[in-house]
């Protein structure tokens, strides 16, 4: 027996169709944000500055240590306690520098190089498209800027919800939404803890673990969907 063909494709959004820019990048960014003189790797020392960027570039990595259920992404509040518990965890961060990073954050976000061909090429098969994101604020801003907003569908985001990954809910909005069966449809994302929540339902799961460079290995996907959907 043949696996039912793929209709429809669910995408989450940070580390999959974005990443978290450059680590450098966003402290020189946060650094600037909240006036300190100077630049932040004279000031700090070039092995004290590279140190800092890659414990805040990979900050994220241990949230389930302060938020084990997910429920920073409910909520801009929640969102904002875990990350300030997080940085609790990094000294040499202080509170104003913090508040520089949070401000930043979103905006070196950028897309993978093959994020918007992906999705191009999804669109040409006739297969439909949803973001499905645990995400605290509206995204489709960001999302609009880097042109990956036109593409979808249906965009369903934890915070307007109210549920969040793994949580099956969350999928099956995006299933009616999209007007598929979960059999004829495929998850795409890079967290081993929420994303694969719609395989209960029946949908199939890839899990592109977070990579540094500036593609992301979405081609899997153009090779799982196949050359055209049914019509």
């Amino acid at each position: 027996m043949t696996a039912p063909p793929i209709t429809a494709v669910l995408f989450d959004f940070h580390q999959t169709l974005v990443d978290g820019g450059d680590p450098c990048a966003s402290l020189d960014a946060a650094w600037a944000r909240v006036g300190r003189r100077g630049s932040a790797e004279q000031e700090l020392g070039s092995e004290r500055y590279r140190r800092m960027a890659q414990e805040v570039h990979h900050l994220w990595d241990r949230v389930r240590e302060v938020d084990p259920q997910g429920q920073r992404d409910l909520s801009p509040e929640l969102h904002r306690a875990a990350f300030d518990a997080l940085m609790e965890r990094l000294p040499e961060v202080d509170a104003n520098l913090a508040q520089g990073f949070y401000e930043v954050m979103p905006e070196m976000w950028r897309p993978f190089e093959d994020a918007l061909p992906t999705l191009r090429e999804l669109k040409r098969r006739g297969i439909r498209l949803a973001l499905v994101s645990n995400v605290e604020a509206d995204i489709r801003p960001v999302m609009a800027r880097w042109g990956l907003l036109e593409w979808f569908d249906a965009v369903l985001l934890s915070f307007e919800v109210g549920i969040v990954k793994p949580q099956a809910g969350i999928f099956q909005l995006a299933l009616d939404r999209l007007g598929v069966d979960a059999g004829h449809a495929l998850m795409v994302g890079d967290d081993r803890f929420g994303d694969p929540g719609g395989a209960a339902l029946g949908v199939r799961t890839l899990l592109l673990p977070r990579t540094e460079g500036r593609s992301h290995g979405l081609g899997l996907v153009l090779r799982m969907v196949g050359p055209e959907a049914d019509s």
